[in-house]
């Protein structure tokens, strides 16, 4: 820090907060701060000798506030927010075969994902989310509401075999994603990654197309993977080998890529997954409510995996809620070892957080309140009922606190949430104009 005798620097503001939990290091900082400037984090230290050293347009103290990086969303499918509660309490196959991939044939267009999306982005950030990883059809128009709405994103380009509204087949997919990628390089909250669907749904061919334009362009490869035991016995059936074998011979797997699910692993799979160095994206409720099985996730860490965790999409979750999602996923990996040493607090919010933005590359920019990275933070009250007393906040946030405790969210060092109000958006406006496509996709239900 400039001593006291130097002009102080100016920085564009200090948050402070009781607690700061930083992630990376793993500590817990009593009264600290953090200065940051051009929506980056310039210093943190204690709360006083942050004010002494710098000074700033815009103070904000939280006295009763955990201040932690917000969450990283490492799956989701924005738009099919639209579809919430449309289809429940089904098998996933029925579920995509007769409900979802009909509608989203009848309706799903770039003015489809734009609304849908935004209305992810506005259940994400009231949440705590600061940065999501989509995979959707019509890629542009999911990166321009993000962009619009003040929301980091890594967007998905989909490849799927089958004709969609998006494309004919995964060729076109791939070209479309060609295209598109010079595009969205352009917006700075956005960065990109190549999504084929499943094993399932994309042939040899697309895979190895999808493989050359990642390598070509460097991009990651976001992709669900052992999502069921039908999925793993249809490609012993069609392939002869699981799904895993089957994308590791393709040359698919490797630290840029992103299993999605993961919920049927034997011992030959961990060794790949340990071997490729791939991250696990973890969807406990969706895998849930879809009864799709439950990821083995303390094994998964026993090998060293990375692992992250998401959402899936409120049309099979039905939220997008994160702090709910890294609580069962605590408490489903003790259930499921036998062990309640499993998954503990300090541990899945580092999943949350600082794991997801690795597992999608961002691990470098955001995940952590590091000086040099991104201001993306929360602050979570914990002067409420849910979380009083409070012995370790770290605990209390993984355990007891709820999405309405969020109080502000900060996305690239702009404000986006404050005192748990949306900024720069107006909520009812949003549900008025989804409210037409709601009208529109309950009506074509009804007559099919």
């Amino acid at each position: 820090m400039p001593s006291q005798h130097a002009a102080k620097p100016v920085v564009d503001q200090i948050i402070s907060a009781r607690w700061v939990i930083p992630v990376r290091p793993r500590v817990l900082l009593h009264h600290h701060a953090l200065a940051i400037k051009q929506g980056r984090i310039v210093a943190i230290g204690p709360r006083d000798e942050i004010h002494a050293a710098y000074t700033a347009a815009d103070n904000t103290t939280l006295d009763q506030h955990v201040l932690m990086p917000g969450f990283v969303n490492a799956h989701t499918h924005a738009a099919m927010t639209l579809m919430r509660g449309l289809a429940d309490d089904l098998p996933l196959m029925t579920w995509l075969n007769e409900h979802i991939w009909p509608v989203e044939g009848r309706f799903v267009s770039p003015e489809f994902v734009s609304m849908g999306t935004e209305l992810a982005i506005a259940e994400m950030l009231r949440g705590g989310t600061t940065t999501f990883n989509d995979m959707y059809f019509f890629p542009e128009a999911a990166a321009q509401s993000a962009q619009n709405m003040g929301m980091r994103a890594h967007i998905g380009h989909v490849i799927i075999d089958f004709p969609t509204a998006y494309a004919a087949n995964a060729d076109a997919c791939l070209q479309a994603a060609a295209d598109l990628l010079p595009c969205l390089q352009q917006m700075p909250l956005i960065r990109q990654s190549l999504a084929p669907h499943a094993p399932y749904t994309v042939a040899d061919a697309g895979l190895r197309g999808t493989r050359e334009l990642a390598e070509a362009e460097q991009l990651p490869v976001h992709m669900h993977v052992h999502e069921t035991a039908h999925e793993v016995e249809e490609s012993l059936a069609q392939h002869g080998r699981r799904p895993l074998a089957r994308l590791a011979e393709l040359g698919l797997l490797n630290p840029r890529f992103l299993a999605v699910h993961m919920t049927q692993l034997d011992a030959d799979d961990l060794t790949i997954c340990r071997d490729s160095g791939l991250h696990i994206a973890h969807c406990p409720e969706s895998n849930l409510k879809l009864g799709s099985g439950i990821a083995p996730v303390a094994r998964i860490r026993e090998q060293g995996i990375g692992v992250a965790i998401g959402t899936d999409g409120a049309a099979s979750n039905n939220d997008l809620d994160m702090l709910g999602e890294l609580r069962t996923a605590a408490l489903l990996a003790k259930g499921f070892s036998g062990d309640p040493t499993a998954f503990p607090a300090w541990e899945v919010l580092e999943a949350a957080t600082l794991g997801g933005a690795e597992a999608i590359g961002w691990g470098d920019l955001t995940g952590s309140l590091e000086p040099g990275k991104t201001a993306d933070c929360i602050a979570i009250s914990l002067d409420h009922p849910a979380t009083f007393p409070v012995y370790d906040p770290v605990s209390q946030v993984a355990y007891c606190a709820g999405r309405d405790q969020v109080t502000h969210v900060w996305v690239n060092g702009q404000i986006r949430i404050r005192r748990g109000q949306a900024v720069d958006w107006e909520e009812q406006a949003l549900f008025s104009r989804a409210q037409a496509w709601v009208k529109r996709i309950r009506d074509k239900d009804q007559n099919t």
